[in-house]
């Protein structure tokens, strides 16, 4: 025989004796999703009740776009979410107005609500 027949009929065997093996597949996990309880300690992580501030992305361009992650959902700076305005993005915090209620939540630490107080008087 040929051997280039010879290879070909070695490496076909080869490919057909493997194919029978399972196939397994890892699930995808989101990068840039945050680890579970980051910036809050267990007890903080049980008793909180507000939203939870997960990423923000700022452009560095000017003018550019502003994104953050509350509870999951996608927001931009302007946008409404479960009835307040974002207001402000900065690189750790994102302001919500909702009326005059004023919240800050931060990437490292707790929500901060002041009830009655307009954005401006803070």
């Amino acid at each position: 025989m040929d051997e280039a027949v010879k290879k070909l009929i070695l490496t076909v065997s080869a490919g057909l004796a493997l194919a029978h093996l399972p196939a397994s597949a890892q699930a995808l996990l989101d990068p840039t999703r945050p680890p579970a309880g980051i910036g809050q300690t267990a007890g903080e992580a049980a008793a909180s009740s507000g939203p939870r501030l997960q990423s923000i992305l700022i452009s560095p361009r000017a003018g550019g776009r502003h994104v953050a992650i509350i509870d999951g959902d996608t927001v931009r700076l302007g946008d409404t979410w479960k009835g307040a305005r974002v207001a402000a993005m900065t690189r750790n915090e994102v302001v919500l107005v909702r009326g005059a209620e004023r919240q800050v939540l931060r990437l490292d630490g707790p929500v901060d609500t002041v009830a009655g107080m307009t954005p401006a008087a803070q």
